[in-house]
């Protein structure tokens, strides 16, 4: 709305309008005549009474606060992310790593005490509640086992009484002895990459052998599940199998009881790099169907741009000092950016370990710190800037190369999610208008793993 670049009416038939302000936390369904009246008397000019007195009870009328925020200073994290290894059991086609392509490389146990005892320091000087430990990279944690067990034990004695929050993703092809020990040690969960339908699942993440994995997954899945395990399940659409969608949702949550289940389009990178597009309209009505189907389970699926109820400028971690190590020891602010020949390997890394603990090249830092979404000049306009943040800053530079980001389809796939969620709200607010609840204020940032 014109004078009031963060409260957006969004066309949805000739007559109505969604009419959307993310920072004071509401959006209601508004006829051609209001949302027509309001810039005036957001602006200040005065119009009717009525229209006054709804922005007024509303809450349009006030300055909320913004949800900008940057770190400054030297990098003090209390939460590392490990990347044990390159290596994997399974051969996925749309693997953005292509793990296994490469000769592996494997973590060693100083490499991972040294990134252990920097968070512990960094989380006892600050008088934080816990320390974070974290399995990810561009391979398979599970399968450089030793070390992830190890070093996870090491990180309990360290800690000596502060508390270890321990978290891995994973392929699901695990043995009864690796399940056991997730169960009793990875309190944070683990997010499991399964594609639903056994069929939609072998056809792209087969075992290095050629083999389907999905017996195996869904063994690990109904361990988690009889254990009341908390874990999530991403499932990867390649455009060939956007039809099943709907189905394959249906087939998880009939048989599995995940605390979340996210669904994303297969990237064109790595193995998929110049595959057909899965971002497409067909992706978000095959999205649409599914989630009506989750939600008779009482789910609400996730789309990892589509964030109502999150206010910030920050997608992920990239941002925020996020603090991952590579088996080399070096440091990088994102997953997909796991080794040091990552054709963005420039821009996200930014720093190193020595003898005498990490050199932070703090230009670099810098420079990531300032990639929040009020920094795009395309999102300025955009109503779902402040719940995307600007998306996945490494699938942006790979769309869009290293220049000024001009968009892609990730971004109206992002749009139309958000529409939907937030008419989904209204709808079970009575129909009329949604109150997000944080009375603008800024919402905490969920963690920044998306995967």
């Amino acid at each position: 709305m014109n004078g009031t670049p963060d409260i957006f009416a969004v066309p949805l038939d000739d007559e109505a309008y969604l009419v959307y302000a993310p920072l004071h936390g509401v959006a209601f369904a508004a006829t051609k005549g209001l949302a027509a009246a309001l810039p005036g008397v957001l602006a200040g000019e005065g119009g009717e009474e009525s229209v006054v007195t709804f922005a007024r009870e509303a809450g349009l009328l006030r300055t909320p606060r913004s949800p900008v925020t940057r770190r400054q200073g030297d990098p003090s994290p209390t939460e590392v992310t490990l990347f044990l290894t390159t290596a994997c059991n399974l051969r996925c086609t749309y693997c953005y790593a292509s793990a296994g392509d490469a000769p592996a490389t494997y973590m060693s146990m100083e490499v991972a005490k040294q990134g252990i005892d920097f968070v512990i320091d960094n989380a006892r000087r600050q008088k934080a509640p816990y320390v974070g430990v974290n399995y990810h990279g561009g391979g398979e944690p599970s399968v450089h086992w030793n070390l992830m067990t190890e070093s996870l034990a090491y990180a309990h004695d360290r800690a000596d009484g502060l508390d270890v929050i321990a978290a891995s993703a994973g392929n699901g092809v695990f043995t009864d002895r690796q399940i056991d020990w997730m169960i009793a040690n990875l309190n944070g969960g683990v997010s499991l990459s399964f594609d639903g339908l056994p069929e939609a699942h072998d056809k792209h993440r087969p075992t290095v052998r050629g083999t389907g994995s999905s017996s195996r997954v869904m063994h690990t899945m109904r361990r988690f599940t009889e254990a009341d395990y908390p874990y999530a399940v991403r499932l990867t659409v390649t455009a060939e199998q956007i039809p099943l969608l709907p189905d394959s949702i249906e087939f998880v949550l009939s048989n599995f009881t995940p605390k979340r289940v996210q669904v994303e389009p297969a990237y064109q990178l790595g193995r998929h790099e110049g595959k057909p597009d899965a971002e497409t309209e067909d992706f978000i009505a095959a999205y649409r169907e599914a989630q009506a189907r989750a939600a008779r389970f009482g789910h609400e699926l996730i789309y990892s741009a589509a964030r109502v109820g999150t206010l910030t400028n920050h997608f992920c971690g990239i941002t925020q000092d996020n603090f991952c190590l590579t088996p080399s020891g070096n440091v990088s602010a994102c997953f997909e950016a796991f080794s040091e020949d990552n054709e963005f390997a420039d821009v996200f890394f930014y720093g190193t370990s020595g003898p005498d603990g990490y050199t932070f090249d703090m230009d670099a830092l810098g420079r990531l710190r300032e990639l929040g979404v009020e920094q795009r000049s395309f999102c300025d306009g955009c109503f779902a800037k402040w719940n995307c943040a600007g998306d996945c800053y490494h699938k942006s530079l790979s769309a869009n190369g290293r220049g000024e980001f001009v968009g892609s389809q990730r971004c109206h796939i992002t749009r139309e999610l958000v529409k939907d969620q937030l008419l989904t709200r209204i709808a079970g607010s009575g129909g009329l208008l949604w109150r997000d609840g944080h009375d603008g204020e800024p919402c905490t940032l969920h963690g920044g793993r998306s995967e």
